[in-house]
């Protein structure tokens, strides 16, 4: 009989799959839910890519993922497969993170016991990785209806950051919501 599958032998398993994918696996959990094995499985973008991994490639992934987990020994014969990826609000914890983030604002807990919020202008890659570093430029919400006052840029190292999390903007300025647009306002001309 063989040993039972483990979160680890688990990740060795698919990791190939999902690397083949052009993802960046990020967890394994195994658990057992209502009686019944989970494996829950969360996924990522490589650092080089800008965007969200979306729900075709969680879906396309999926399908492999649980192709390789048939023919791993030691899970259950019946398990619940659950995958998804890291989703917008989740805590920003590695380089790759805040490098999808820039152009966002962020809260930044820091290792001192105090804090930073601001829009992330940069992520710095050191020559090693306790060199890497953000750029952050403070952002403090304006007062009834006013602008925001934004400082000086702050260059930190990631050491010094204990959690970061992106703060859901559910509108910026006009000029952004137009997608940067600063034309004035009024019936645009036509070329034809």
């Amino acid at each position: 009989m063989p040993a039972p599958a483990s979160a680890q032998r688990i990740r060795e398993t698919i990791e190939p799959v999902v690397t083949a994918a052009g993802l960046w696996l990020e967890d394994v959990e195994l658990g057992r839910e209502g009686g019944q094995a989970v494996v829950r499985v969360v996924l990522d973008a490589p650092e080089d890519v800008e965007e969200q991994v979306d729900l075709d490639g969680v879906a396309d992934v999926s399908r492999a993922v649980s192709a390789a987990l048939d023919d791993l020994d030691g899970l259950p014969d019946r398990y619940t497969l659950e995958v998804s990826s890291r989703g917008a609000t989740a805590p920003l914890v590695a380089r790759r993170h805040y490098a999808r983030a820039i152009g966002r604002l962020v809260v930044l807990r820091l290792a001192d016991g105090g804090s930073l919020t601001g829009r992330l202008v940069d992520v710095e890659r050191g020559t090693t990785d306790a060199d890497d570093a953000v750029v952050v430029t403070p952002e403090t919400p304006g007062v009834k209806g006013r602008p925001a006052k934004i400082g000086d840029p702050v260059r930190l190292p990631l050491a010094q950051v204990r959690e970061g999390r992106v703060e859901v903007e559910l509108v910026r300025d006009k000029d952004e919501a137009r997608g940067g647009d600063t034309a004035p306002d009024g019936p645009q001309g036509r070329e034809d």
